[in-house]
């Protein structure tokens, strides 16, 4: 699905949150998290965390990581996000 923009809006002043146009295969959760994490709730819920925590059960999916700051997404109301690959 990458390069995809997706419409992401504040949840508990602990991350953003958005919904992916198809759903991703189920795979293997955890429940802690680091700053800068991308990861899925649900099959299609997607989520950037801006602080790091613990998520209660079943946890969340890790797809990657943000690479550079992500101070700019603790913010109030909606925003969108541009994701791709890493070019390595």
């Amino acid at each position: 699905m990458l390069p995809l923009t997706i419409e992401l809006s504040d949840h508990l002043r602990q991350k953003k949150t958005g919904s992916l146009p198809l759903p991703l295969p189920e795979v293997s959760r955890q429940r802690d998290f680091e700053l800068g994490t991308l990861g899925l709730w649900g099959p299609d819920h997607f989520v950037i965390y801006y602080r790091k925590g613990r998520v209660p059960q079943p946890g969340i999916v890790i797809l990657g990581n943000v690479i550079g700051d992500v101070s700019v997404f603790d913010r109030l109301g909606p925003i969108a996000v541009r994701i791709e690959v890493e070019n390595r």
